[in-house]
């Protein structure tokens, strides 16, 4: 079964019931939309954990060219994929959608270029390292460091690069080596973290 979430635009969306996705609230998908507003036209963006592909949607809805969505649960993964074909047909921009049932830390081991080249084979689509990357595991379980490790590590992301972190303000979060906090915003119990690479 399923029930309904709701786009800042206002268009709707599947969501899973139950406790297998915690959707990102319509207050910080607001904010955040606000605070990048124009920079997502034209960006490539991974959105890792995707959970009913809202946070895709947003972007897509916004001008976003390339997005990868990685989710792992193969229930949520499906209604994910109804979701952003939904979208995809409602919204004129052009945009190429990827999106793939897997443990994302173990998708971001194999690295870039065996992804890039595996797209390319599967769907004779070229890709580009990703400007944007939501990040939003299940807050207990302390993926933020592996995650943003992997992205350095296996040449995800462009120099340029944001990468978002929505967590849980009583949980904090722990930071590897390589990013800079660019930003960070507190909405109730929720936070989101804004970083780039060290080297930008």
């Amino acid at each position: 079964m399923t029930g309904q979430l709701r786009l800042t635009s206002g268009r709707r969306l599947r969501s899973p019931h139950g406790q297998l996705v915690r959707p990102t609230t319509w207050r910080v998908r607001e904010a955040l939309m606000n605070i990048l507003r124009e920079r997502i036209n034209n960006s490539n963006w991974l959105d890792l954990y995707s959970g009913s592909g809202i946070i895709s949607c947003e972007v897509m809805e916004r001008g976003a060219r390339q997005l990868l969505s990685v989710e792992f649960n193969r229930k949520v993964y499906k209604i994910c994929c109804l979701n952003i074909k939904s979208i995809t047909q409602q919204i004129d921009t052009q945009i190429f959608v990827n999106t793939i049932n897997t443990e994302a830390i173990k998708l971001l081991k194999s690295g870039y270029k065996k992804y890039s080249i595996k797209t390319y084979q599967k769907l004779g689509k070229k890709t580009n390292r990703f400007d944007f990357v939501y990040i939003d595991p299940p807050y207990n379980h302390g993926d933020y460091f592996k995650a943003l490790k992997n992205l350095l590590d296996g040449d995800w992301v462009s120099n340029n690069c944001m990468a978002i972190c929505e967590f849980s303000i009583s949980d904090g979060i722990n930071l590897p080596k390589g990013w800079k906090v660019k930003d960070q915003k507190k909405y109730g119990g929720t936070g989101l973290i804004f970083l780039t690479p060290s080297q930008a």
